[in-house]
C-alpha cells in the first residue's frame, strides 16, 4: 500500500499505538489501514461416486485442475459464496450437505472454507474463469495436474471420509517451506477431525 485510501496521503509502515504489529497509517488522518487475510469459499459437488473438478482459464496454476472456489464476497455468507462460486466455474447448480474442510494457509493470507455438496443435475459447463468441467471417479483423477495442494488435501479426506462411511470436519494449516533450490513443499498440519 502506498497512500492513502480516504486522503490520498503516502501512508507509512509502523505499529500503531495500542498495537503490536506494523500497519499502514496516514500520517495525515490517522486512519490505520488493517490488511486481514481473505475467506476463500467452494464446494465439493458430487453426483453419485464421481465430484466435479474445474480446469482453470486464469492465472495463477491456469490448465490445472480444482474444486470450484474463490473468493468470498461482501454481504455474503460462506454458503452463498460457495453456491456462488459453484455456479461461477461450473455453471452447477448445488444444494450444500455440510462443512468438510477449512484449512489457514498463512503463506498467502488466505482461510479456505469447502463444503460438501449434491449437484441438483448434469446441467453445467465452463464459466468465464473455467477451461472444461468434468465429473470424476477417485481412480481416474488427475491428482498431478491439481491446481493447489489444499484442494488436493481437501479431495484426499473426501474420499477417506467416504471410504469410512462417515464424513467429518477436518480443520488444519497447510505450512509452505522454502527449500534452497526455490523448491516448495507443504505441510499439513490437522487439528483434530470432528
Amino acid at each position: 500500500m502506498n497512500f492513502c485510501s480516504h486522503c490520498g496521503t503516502p501512508v507509512e509502515l509502523r505499529i500503531p499505538e495500542g498495537d503490536h504489529l506494523p500497519r499502514y497509517v496516514c500520517p495525515t488522518c490517522g486512519t490505520i489501514h488493517y490488511q486481514n487475510p481473505k475467506v476463500v469459499v467452494g464446494s465439493i459437488p458430487q453426483w453419485e461416486d464421481r465430484i466435479l473438478l474445474c480446469k482453470r482459464a486464469i492465472e495463477p496454476r491456469h490448465g490445472l485442475w480444482t474444486l470450484p472456489a474463490g473468493f468470498m464476497e461482501n454481504e455474503e455468507t460462506t454458503i452463498e459464496g460457495a453456491l456462488r462460486e459453484t455456479m461461477e466455474e461450473a455453471g452447477a447448480r448445488v444444494e450444500v450437505i455440510d462443512l468438510h474442510t477449512m484449512f489457514n494457509l498463512p503463506h498467502v493470507n488466505q482461510v479456505y472454507v469447502m463444503f460438501r455438496a449434491n449437484l441438483l443435475d448434469l446441467d453445467f459447463g465452463p464459466g468465464p474463469e473455467s477451461l472444461e468441467v468434468a465429473l470424476y471417479d477417485e481412480k481416474d483423477i488427475p491428482w498431478n495436474e491439481i491446481a493447489f495442494p489444499v484442494i488436493e488435501q481437501t479431495m484426499r479426506l473426501f474420499f477417506e471420509d467416504r471410504r469410512r462411511g462417515t464424513f467429518g470436519i477436518h480443520t488444519g494449516d497447510i505450512i509452505r517451506h522454502l527449500l534452497p533450490n526455490n523448491e516448495r513443499r507443504y505441510e499439513t498440519r490437522m487439528l483434530k477431525r470432528r
